[in-house]
């Protein structure tokens, strides 16, 4: 990891951008103390995939189809609504 002072790093912003888009972590100090980090937000190859349709699809048959369709119990639909109140819920 390479640390670079702040007066570096704004006059070679260019040049550590590009290091950081080919994978290196560099460190901005303030004298001998690091404040902050650059690192890539994330590798080129994820950024530029396609989506894949139907993913997932094998997910599908996993789950009863009508799982989501069942009606709710009473006890259920009182926590869905907050009618229950647990410490530390300022009275909710």
């Amino acid at each position: 990891m390479t640390v670079v002072t702040i007066h570096k790093a704004k006059t070679e912003l260019s040049k550590l951008l590009a290091r950081v888009e080919a994978g290196e972590e560099i460190v901005i100090a303030r004298g001998d103390e690091p404040i902050a980090k650059l690192v890539p937000l994330a590798s080129t190859e994820k950024r530029n995939l396609p989506r894949k349709p139907g993913a997932l699809a094998h997910l599908r048959d996993t789950l009863p189809p009508d799982l989501f369709l069942e009606p709710m119990a009473e006890g259920e639909i009182d926590a869905w609504e907050g009618k229950y109140s647990f410490p530390g819920d300022n009275g909710k």
